[in-house]
């Protein structure tokens, strides 16, 4: 091979020309690359890249052989995607400790492209060869079987290599002898909490699996004592986009990339191999874009046009074909209410000033030992709405509720999307508070508090006491349909602005939708897995503001267009 660094400059540019085919974000990477090795010359940019220290671990794969596939049996030699990910991951070093950069990385692509693999070649060598001493590489997975793939990826690479006496499956772990090193699986479900864990490298396979990010951030959080830790994700695309590979990874890694967002992050490596939007699925020279190393054989190829047919075929398997082989993030929960791609698009970090701007109020005001949730709907005369959400939670239910609904509660009280009322129960004085206060402090415009009548007679009395108009809204299919289908229509148009409220986020991947044999719809609290409330006082809100911009409801359930 000629110069590493020059053959990375030649990849990327190939990338960015066009003569290697590959996705938005993959050239990005590149892009990154080679403006890394412009601020290489600069002394603000205390980084270095050293071909020698990439070149080891590019070695170090070579030492194994394929262990699964047509290939099995024979070296492996690193794919040109693999080159560029661990030339960057081993190459970048700091000018003067030698320490590596990258002590984060994050490789999203399809499946049969190397995954397990790669971080079976990572694991065994920051175990013995990086020099560390005693090193512990944890696998991380939500259960043991996930976990286990890679451990046995990894047992199976070194029982077939010159290595083989180096190392010592014992006790559920594998040895490196000489350095006292150690490799084994973390699960969640092992009720791990990681106590006195000190890793120098965690890997973690299919993170799209997590529901929450326990093992990630046990793994990270042992990681301080050592001086180039790495934290490696590869994983594929999911179908639930509130989990935090979603919610939390992919949004942040993808924002390091964008050369239009003034986000850095020095230390995170970021691949993402996938197809991009508009992509024709059919085409297969798009397929290179999320399998850069499947689809650059025949084998690939052939398996790809085969999963495809199953698709095309049997439609309850295209979410599948699209995640797990196209790499595309798909909102799949079955009779999910919102396509959660539309409603982040609908999304803005930098929230108009809604002073003086009339409003109506969405109230659900649920069992006093769980989540109560009020919204607040600005309808703008270009028949576009905006909405504001705030929830509230008894404090004593916090913790309880935090590991139970699985998201942080605690967080979201830091970061004021949600209040935690003193005591074992919501305390409505503090919502009727928030209506009255809040609003009149921001010049908000209260014209109608809509709200559902279960459990909330008291606080519609106080409220209209407090002079406020209050509109009882019925939880029945015939009142509910059109707001909630309208309500719809506008974020799939862009016609709905949100502040990207956490908890109203949650609420809306969370909502399942109950339609009757004419296909009216509504909400349905008894099926969604997860709350809801902060989603359903927002389209109890709608029920009335929707009168003003958007079609009239008493004029649709008139019309030979509405059935019961």
């Amino acid at each position: 091979m000629a110069e590493l660094k020059d053959y990375l400059i030649k990849y990327s540019n190939d990338v960015l020309s066009g003569d290697i085919v590959a996705c938005e974000k993959h050239k990005w990477a590149c892009l990154r690359f080679l403006n890394d090795i412009e601020r290489e010359k600069h002394k603000q940019f205390p980084y270095v890249f050293d071909e020698k220290k990439a070149l080891r671990f590019l070695k170090w794969m070579t030492k194994f052989n394929h262990t699964k596939g047509p290939l099995r049996g024979t070296p492996i030699v690193p794919a040109p995607i693999q080159i560029f990910i661990f030339s960057n991951i081993y190459g970048w070093v700091h000018y003067q400790t030698r320490y590596r950069r990258f002590s984060l990385a994050y490789w999203q692509v399809g499946r049969k492209n190397a995954k397990s693999q790669s971080l079976s070649c990572v694991g065994s060598y920051e175990a013995s060869a990086l020099g560390e001493g005693m090193s512990e590489v944890y696998i991380g997975a939500t259960k043991k079987e996930q976990a286990d793939i890679i451990y046995n990826e990894m047992a199976a690479q070194i029982k077939q290599s010159e290595f083989q006496e180096k190392f010592e499956p014992k006790y559920g772990k594998i040895m490196h002898k000489k350095t006292a090193s150690v490799i084994k699986s973390l699960s969640k479900e092992d009720n791990k909490k990681g106590d006195g864990f000190n890793p120098q490298c965690g890997l973690i396979d299919e993170y799209h699996l997590h529901d929450t990010t326990e093992v990630y951030d046990v793994l990270l959080t042992g990681m301080g004592a050592r001086s180039q830790p790495l934290m490696f994700i590869i994983t594929t695309a999911g179908s639930d986009l509130n989990k935090p590979c979603y919610t939390v990874e992919y949004d942040y890694v993808t924002k390091i990339l964008d050369p239009n967002i003034p986000i850095d992050n020095d230390n995170y490596f970021v691949m993402i191999n996938e197809l991009d939007k508009d992509d024709d699925i059919k085409d297969e020279r798009n397929w290179f874009k999320a399998n850069p190393i499947a689809a650059s054989h025949e084998e690939g190829i052939e398996y790809l046009r085969k999963m495809m047919k199953r698709a095309l075929d049997i439609p309850s398997y295209m979410k599948t074909f699209l995640t797990k082989n196209m790499n595309i993030w798909v909102d799949a929960k079955d009779n999910g209410y919102m396509k959660m791609d539309k409603w982040h698009a609908c999304g803005s970090d930098e929230a108009p000033s809604l002073e003086g701007r009339e409003c109506y109020v969405g109230a659900d005001l649920s069992k006093k030992i769980d989540l109560t949730s009020l919204s607040f709907v600005f309808p703008n005369s270009d028949g576009t709405f905006d909405i504001r959400s705030h929830s509230f939670l008894p404090e004593e239910a916090l913790k309880e509720r935090e590991n139970t609904d699985r998201v942080p509660y605690s967080m979201w009280v830091d970061e004021g999307y949600l209040t935690d009322t003193p005591g074992e129960v919501v305390d409505y004085n503090f919502i009727e508070e928030y209506v009255a206060v809040y609003a009149a402090e921001r010049g908000w415009k209260v014209r109608e508090i809509c709200y559902d009548p279960y459990n909330a007679t008291q606080f519609a009395t106080n409220m209209q006491y407090k002079g406020f108009k209050t509109v009882e809204i019925s939880q029945s299919m015939k009142t509910l349909s059109e707001p909630t289908s309208y309500f719809r229509e506008c974020v799939f148009k862009g016609k709905i602005r949100h502040d990207n409220n956490p908890v109203l986020t949650w609420a809306m991947s969370n909502a399942i939708e109950r339609q009757d044999a004419q296909g009216n719809i509504m909400l349905d609290k008894q099926k969604s897995k997860d709350r809801i409330d902060p989603a359903a006082s927002v389209i109890f809100a709608f029920v009335r503001a929707m009168i003003d911009e958007g079609p009239s409801i008493n004029d649709h359930i008139a019309s030979q267009d509405f059935t019961f």
